[in-house]
């Protein structure tokens, strides 16, 4: 047995220190410094003018907060809460009330979460500054709105100028009302256990993403939509470099570390079956599309399982192409990855 000198052990120790500092530097030096880029940006807060309208006197407070937010008002109301425009004022006043009423414990808690939204703006604020960076053609928000709708509708949208933030689908994943048959039935729990707070600034580049770059995958091929869900994975860990690979594709830490240890056999599956050039959309769902696992992969794999393999087939080809920016990647067509990546783990 070799033994080692407390003095000797000091010196490994801080030799791993170094080490690890130098790669954390060199991780570092990999992000372009964004700080310097001008991104105007503010918050405004709907949900705490909404919850605190004099019910009373409602359909007065209504004009107002329609004043006050004059396009994401009208859509909160009538795309949102599905108030009907042809209502009477007494009916729509009577379930805008009821509304209120019953969802004031969900105001509580977003409050109490969220009673200082500004390290999430922050976040957003980041990830615009990439985006800027990298696409800086794109016409960026300049507001973020925060507001609360029903528990199993819509959650975090983009408008014309806004990032629209949906507290209500940020709450923590144990938040007991995700629990319920009600909003099971629209979002299980694979879903929401990413309704955490910090899937905000996720959710925003994601739909900056979408709509810089819309996707156009009919007809496609499981393998190009493959590449093309990996594409976007690829841009929205360049804008959120920060943030966790696993965050990054929605799985659970453990999962991703799974997917990592069997990718050889993950892509076999791919291969032995001869999906990879399968146009049906039934079977494509199976392997990019939300699901619970991969049917064959067990239990506890996860689903979009077709996604983390084509993030890393665009992750080997931009190792190859270093200069390349992701502006370009998005813009290349995924058989030309496909072909020079060569991915084989």
């Amino acid at each position: 047995m070799v033994k080692l000198s407390f003095n000797t052990l000091l010196l490994r120790y801080a030799l791993i220190g170094f080490l690890f500092c130098l790669c954390s530097c060199n991780d570092q030096q990999k992000n372009p410094d964004v700080s310097g880029i001008p991104i105007p940006i503010t918050t405004l807060r709907f949900e705490q003018s909404f919850f605190k309208a004099d019910t009373n006197h409602l359909v007065q407070s209504t004009d107002s907060i329609l004043r006050q937010f004059p396009r994401f008002g009208e859509n909160f109301l009538y795309t949102i809460l599905n108030v009907d425009p042809r209502w009477q004022g007494d009916t729509a006043a009577q379930y805008i009330k009821s509304f209120i009423h019953s969802y004031l414990p969900v105001y509580d808690t977003a409050e109490k979460i969220f009673s200082d939204f500004s390290p999430y703006e922050k976040q957003i604020k980041q990830g615009m500054q990439y985006m800027k960076y990298y696409v800086p053609d794109y016409k960026l928000p300049t507001q973020i709105i925060t507001y609360i709708g029903p528990l199993d509708g819509y959650g975090d949208i983009l408008d014309e100028n806004s990032i629209i933030v949906g507290l209500h689908q940020h709450l923590g994943s144990h938040y007991s009302g995700y629990q319920t048959e009600w909003v099971q039935q629209t979002y299980p729990q694979y879903i929401t256990h990413r309704f955490t707070p910090g899937f905000i600034p996720i959710n925003a580049m994601k739909n900056l993403i979408d709509d810089r770059f819309p996707e156009k995958l009919s007809d496609k091929s499981l393998v190009i939509q493959m590449v093309e869900k990996g594409k976007r994975l690829y841009l929205l860990q360049k804008l959120l470099p920060k943030t966790p690979e696993y965050n990054i594709i929605g799985y659970t830490e453990k999962q991703l570390a799974d997917c990592y240890s069997h990718e050889a056999s993950i892509w076999q599956l791919f291969i032995m079956n001869n999906l990879l050039q399968n146009t049906d959309n039934g079977t494509i769902k199976n392997y990019i599309g939300e699901s619970p696992k991969t049917q064959e992969l067990g239990e506890a794999s996860p689903g979009n399982i077709g996604s983390f393999c084509g993030w890393q087939i665009v992750k080997k080809y931009m190792a190859e192409n270093k200069k390349m920016n992701p502006e370009e990647l998005m813009k290349m067509d995924a058989e030309t990855i496909i072909e020079k990546a060569k991915y084989k783990p």
